[in-house]
């Protein structure tokens, strides 16, 4: 994995390169000598890592590159960091352009032999470099040695497994059956999908080997997807297959064949006239189905293909034809997770008692995974049935991963996705390896990480940002990372990763020494750490080694208040190198002065903390590009902050939840003069603009702005913010609040709304909905609070054609709300809050035919459950808060004027409100009574709309 350093390296020397233009004699020809020399190891590197694990020669060769990239990276920095110059008013120009050459030439001079020195050690290393065929293989000394156990594939241990070894999937097994042999005529591809180890290969062959699904097809072929893929090794084992169903020979002329299209015309043509079942095991990569794809042929008998694979792209791509079919594999429940692990643990006998509390939190750390629930009560019972030794494995699972030679193949089977990854996505994923376990990882912190600790390549055409999201999509296709949550219009909002995967990359992170993660007190890390990840416990300063080559430093979990800043607390001496600082939560009462000094410093995120002023100085800070204050104490903000040039992201807000309602009020930060200045700005939330119009203008400057969000509008401001909102082309998230709650906000005059606007946010009044709104083809989201509009305003929105989630707060004044047929075709979600008026809710038949969640709340006068409730067949969740009693009643069977009937398919309906100091839940079950009564706080009920 040292491409990885490698090839960060390369790019920031070209750029090094290309931005210093004139460098002293010798300089360039160094840079340009080490970069071609590192170049040619490339190819080296590739191939080493699937080797160095094995071979100490290879190992060590590995290392020192890694450790030559590093060295030469902290050079380039220190020459950046000796090219800083302070900012300083008043100074002569020709004074100052003096200064900046003398500094140059300073720089140059230090930096020269640092560079003549590297070549040095590259000539050494280059001099030892393995010699490399070109063709995937590296010719290995005949002193050289390898490490005992080396990984053999079991990846195919999943074809050999007995039915009585099996747990949980005859539920699965019937689906895919009836799949394979429900009437079609046409070709049909079924894609199974999972995470690596999730039984993909068990269940599949369990399905192939099925004896109706035997007499169904007149051929079957199982073919594993080789590593690295072969095409014409593939198409002649699948042709030796098909005539092995006939017990037929192979024609003599195929093993003459050369040419991969005659293969597939060989496979097509016997095909063509028969039903049959091919199964692709492993397929990884489109390319790999794309070239057999053709090959099967779509005759019109129902054959079927039946394919595996990790990549939810792969799955949906080759299952995109005429309705074809993805089934994804989910991890195995509690119950059939726990006869496995006792079946491998404990074989025939049950579970000791006194074992079962700790038998059950490993097992909680396979989380599912059938492979990991094998191998580790497989070791489990090799070990003595104490509750010392239980505890030991749990503490240590991650040393138990690297060190026990039976969990060798299931560490390789996961390890096999991350090898397969491109050098830029394997830095992106052993970054994880810096969250605590069980961690949300909110997918914008990780994103900007990324791009701040220099991971995330320019693409002409895309912001960084949207380059990021692809990584991380390509990681979530991919089965690396999961999804734990999801915004209501269906963005990642949280991922996290499966807890023994992270276990492993925290080991390969380690040993690579891209993470280094402290978790106690005396905690120590390696010589050069490069980045360090604190985990709730603050380590001893004086116990722990340099710190001069730190680029990133994140704390998790810090309870204890800080005296003074972690930074001075940690390093005394300084870490001036860091580029990445995320003290977020951490108990900081003020700003931390040392932080001033990290001139390199790309990343700050004071979020979550008691902070309440920034610094003047803060203008040194000329590198920083995020700062995140959100929910800080923050609300002015210096002037000198509009120097910050790079800045992309200024998050100064917060947001104060009410437990009764999905809005929330919003706080931001007195409005800035100049604000036009920070030409970089992608998100700006949330400024109030205070009545200043020439503020107001600035922000039409900004036009690389995705979000924008902005409070304290008064009605005389609207036409200049509609004039500056048209020259926000990029905008996707539109954020608007009035200066008071009746406060008119006045929109009317935005002729060309930026059409790739997504989500939108309007409190305050509103005269009528502004025209321009019902064009917004790409609007997903839209609020609606105060706007209190006649009570046929609402039909405007109906045909908006991609809107998913409507939250209406206030919006309108009359006594009926009516949502008419064929309108709202695509919503989901809807909310309705505190009409204050409204008796009757009316939905026609035809209208909202996709609406899943229904939230209707403090509306005080409403008489009855929505009028045409029973047309929505797909609502799931019909929700009341806080609404009149006598309303409840009408859902119970026996009520003088029951809904019971309207409601009784929905599968989850339930009501809150506050009785006796207390919030309390009643769901009504399917037999009309009202059961589990819960009884909830306040915070819960915020976490819950939040």
């Amino acid at each position: 994995m040292a491409e990885i350093a490698v090839s960060f390296l390369l790019e920031n020397l070209t750029l090094f390169l290309q931005n210093e233009v004139e460098l002293s004699q010798g300089i360039p020809e160094d840079v340009e000598y080490i970069k071609d020399e590192l170049r040619s190891m490339k190819a080296v590197l590739r191939v080493a890592d699937s080797m160095g694990e094995s071979n100490e020669e290879l190992r060590v060769w590995v290392q020192q590159v890694r450790e030559i990239a590093y060295d030469i990276e902290d050079i380039l920095d220190e020459y950046k960091l000796d090219l800083v110059n302070d900012r300083r008013h008043g100074i002569d120009a020709f004074l100052y352009n003096v200064c900046c050459f003398t500094k140059k030439l300073k720089a140059q001079h230090r930096i020269a032999p640092k560079l003549r020195g590297i070549r040095s050690r590259i000539d050494t290393i280059s001099a030892r470099r393995p010699n490399y065929d070109g063709k995937g293989t590296i010719e290995l000394g005949p002193s050289s040695t390898t490490t005992d156990n080396p990984w053999l594939d079991g990846r195919g241990d999943a074809l050999l497994l007995d039915s009585v070894d099996l747990v949980g999937i005859d539920g699965s097994k019937v689906q895919l059956i009836n799949w394979l042999v429900e009437r079609n005529s046409g070709r049909k591809v079924i894609s199974v999908v999972g995470m690596g180890g999730s039984g993909k290969t068990t269940l599949v062959k369990q399905v192939y080997d099925n004896a109706n699904v035997k007499k169904h097809f007149d051929v079957h072929v199982w073919v594993t997807i080789s590593r690295p893929f072969k095409i014409e090794e593939l198409l002649r084992n699948m042709v030796r297959q098909l005539f092995d169903a006939i017990r037929k020979p192979v024609p003599k002329r195929v093993n003459d064949m050369n040419s991969v299209h005659d293969l597939k015309k060989v496979v097509k043509d016997f095909l063509q006239r028969r039903r049959y079942l091919i199964v692709l095991d492993d397929v990884w990569h489109m390319n790999e189905w794309d070239v057999v794809n053709y090959a099967l042929a779509n005759n019109d008998r129902g054959s079927r293909v039946l394919l595996t694979t990790r990549n939810s792209g792969v799955a949906s791509t080759s299952c995109i034809e005429s309705e074809d079919k993805v089934f994804n594999l989910e991890p195995l429940p509690p119950d059939e997770s726990w006869i496995l692990f006792c079946k491998k643990c404990f074989r025939q006998e049950p579970c000791p008692p006194e074992l079962e509390k700790h038998s059950r939190r490993i097992l909680e750390k396979c989380e599912g995974l059938p492979l990991a629930i094998v191998a580790i009560g497989g070791v489990l019972a090799t070990k003595r049935r104490t509750i010392a030794e239980w505890e030991t494995v749990y503490l240590s699972l991650g040393a138990e991963i690297e060190d026990n030679s039976r969990l060798m193949n299931f560490k390789e089977v996961l390890l096999l996705s991350f090898n397969d990854l491109p050098y830029h996505l394997k830095s992106c994923f052993l970054y994880l390896s810096i969250f605590p376990e069980n961690h949300l990882i909110e997918s914008m912190r990780l994103i900007r990480l990324w791009i701040a600790e220099g991971f995330v390549e320019v693409k002409e055409g895309k912001t960084q940002e949207e380059v990021a999201e692809d990584y991380l999509n390509e990681l979530l296709n991919r089965s690396m990372i999961q999804i734990a949550g999801t915004t209501n219009d269906g963005r990642v909002k949280t991922c996290r990763i499966h807890d023994l995967l992270r276990e492993i990359i925290i080991s390969n992170a380690r040993d690579q020494n891209f993470v280094a993660v402290s978790k106690e007190h005396n905690a120590t890390w390696p010589d050069k750490v490069r980045r360090l990840a604190i985990h709730n416990a603050f380590p001893n300063a004086q116990e722990n080694r340099n710190v001069s080559h730190l680029r990133s430093l994140l704390m998790f979990g810090m309870g204890d208040p800080l005296s003074c800043s972690p930074t001075k607390t940690l390093f005394p001496d300084g870490c001036r190198l860091l580029k990445v600082l995320d003290l977020r939560a951490a108990p900081l009462q003020t700003f931390p002065q040392e932080v001033i000094n990290l001139k390199l410093l790309s990343y700050l995120s004071l979020r979550d903390t008691n902070i309440k002023t920034i610094p003047s100085s803060i203008v040194k800070l000329q590198a920083l590009e995020t700062l995140d204050l959100k929910h800080s104490q923050v609300s002015n903000l210096p002037v000198e902050i509009l120097q910050l040039r790079r800045l992309r992201h200024l998050l100064v807000y917060r947001y104060e939840f009410t437990a009764y309602s999905r809005f929330h009020s919003k706080y931001g930060f007195q409005a800035l003069s100049g604000i036009g200045a920070l030409q970089s700005l992608q998100k700006l939330s949330f400024m109030e603009v205070n009545h200043d119009d020439a503020l107001i203008i600035e922000l039409g400057k900004l036009v690389q702005l995705r979000r924008l969000g902005i409070t304290n509008l008064r009605k005389e401001d609207g036409k200049l913010l509609c004039s500056s909102i048209q020259k926000l082309t990029k905008l996707r998230a539109l954020s608007i609040v009035s200066s008071v709650k009746e406060e008119f906000v006045d929109l009317q005059h935005l002729s060309s709304p930026p059409q790739l606007l997504q989500r939108l946010y309007l409190y305050g009044r509103l005269e009528k909905i502004p025209d321009w709104i019902p064009s917004l083809h790409s609007l997903v989201v839209l609020y609606l609070k105060w706007s209190r509009l006649p009570d046929d305003a609402l039909e405007s929105l109906q045909n908006l054609p991609n809107l998913i989630h409507l939250e209406l707060l206030q919006a309108t004044q009359g006594d009926t709300l009516r949502f008419k047929a064929g309108g709202f075709t695509k919503l989901k979600i809807l909310g309705i809050d505190k009409f204050e008026g409204l008796k009757c809710i009316e939905m026609e038949k035809g209208a909202m035919p996709c609406l899943e969640n229904l939230s209707i709340q403090r509306c005080k006068l409403l008489e009855r459950v929505p009028l045409g409730i029973e047309y929505l067949a797909k609502l799931k969740v019909l929700e009341f808060f806080d609404m009149p009693e006598e309303l409840i009643m009408t859902l119970l069977p026996d009520a003088q004027r029951g809904d019971y009937s309207k409601v009784a398919n929905i599968p989850e309906v339930h009501y809150t409100y506050w009785r006796n100091g207390e919030w309390e839940v009643y769901f009504i079950e399917s037999s009309g009574e009202r059961e589990h009564n819960t009884v909830i706080s306040s915070d819960t009920l915020q976490t819950r709309f939040k």
